[in-house]
């Protein structure tokens, strides 16, 4: 059985730590998976790093559903929350609703979206039909970033007073948990002393009760952009590169494939064969 929202709620209780991950496709999601990583968020993060946009606001909701639907092919143990991307829930609370269960129908076990009072009452709504849902604030790369650009929140007071505000406000909204984006580790500590939900950091301190990381990052895979909160635990585009460049030697010099590595007749079926053609 995997993870369920009443779990993730309860290691704040119990001060576990909450890790998360980002999960787009089959194969990485199924390692994030066995490694005993608590969240897999299906990110629209996965615009970037898996379809090459230049930020997430092209993301799709079908896209996001075929996201999801891999990723739950993958999943044994882990919760899963999927985004709802851009102008996918701010237009109505009906268009929230209805897209929110399209993730769920997917596979998700919760959905995340950005905002903080101005969403409440459509994350009231979503909650009130029995979907779990994530809050985001601090940096919201759907619609700060357009105004700001990548900054870091929560470096004035009346800013912080704001973000705490915000935090509240989808508390009381019924959100199970809230991404805290690029936001002062001053403030991040208030917060999560404040509010009774888990906070997820992305790239605002250790005081979070838990962290997340796109996995490209993690890995060193994706390299157009590197974030100064994205710790990199390898760099795999250079191995990948470099085995796809031996690859490519190989085949020129005809060292690969090799003896091991294709299939043969058995003796007496090839000469049966020579003797049909040469009659």
């Amino acid at each position: 059985m995997h993870k369920t929202v009443q779990d993730i709620i309860n290691m704040k209780k119990e001060k576990k730590k909450i890790s998360v991950i980002t999960s787009y496709d089959y194969t990485l999601a199924s390692l994030c998976d066995k490694a005993g990583i608590d969240i897999l968020l299906v990110g629209d993060s996965a615009g970037m790093v898996m379809l090459g946009y230049e930020n997430t606001i092209s993301v799709t909701m079908d896209q996001m559903c075929i996201f999801t639907e891999s990723v739950n092919r993958a999943r044994k143990n882990s919760l899963i929350v999927s985004d709802l991307p851009f102008m996918s829930y701010q237009v109505s609370i009906e268009d929230a609703i209805n897209n929110s269960g399209k993730l769920i129908k997917a596979g998700a076990d919760a959905v995340k979206l950005e905002g903080g009072a101005v969403m409440a009452e459509t994350i009231n709504e979503i909650v009130n039909i029995g979907i779990p849902v994530m809050g985001h604030i601090g940096l919201q790369p759907q619609t700060t970033v357009l105004s700001q650009g990548y900054k870091v929140q929560g470096k004035t007071k009346d800013t912080a007073m704001r973000l705490i505000e915000d935090a509240k406000e989808l508390e009381d909204a019924g959100v199970f948990s809230i991404a805290l984006e690029m936001v002062s580790h001053e403030v991040t500590q208030i917060i999560s002393e404040t509010v009774n939900v888990p906070i997820i950091g992305i790239g605002s301190g250790v005081k979070c009760d838990g962290q997340v990381l796109v996995v490209q990052d993690l890995l060193g895979m994706y390299n157009k952009i590197k974030p100064k909160f994205a710790k990199r635990y390898m760099n795999l585009a250079e191995d990948i590169e470099k085995s796809l460049a031996d690859y490519k030697k190989d085949v020129e010099s005809s060292v690969f494939p090799a003896k091991e590595h294709w299939f043969s007749m058995k003796e007496e079926e090839l000469e049966k064969l020579r003797e049909e053609i040469g009659s």
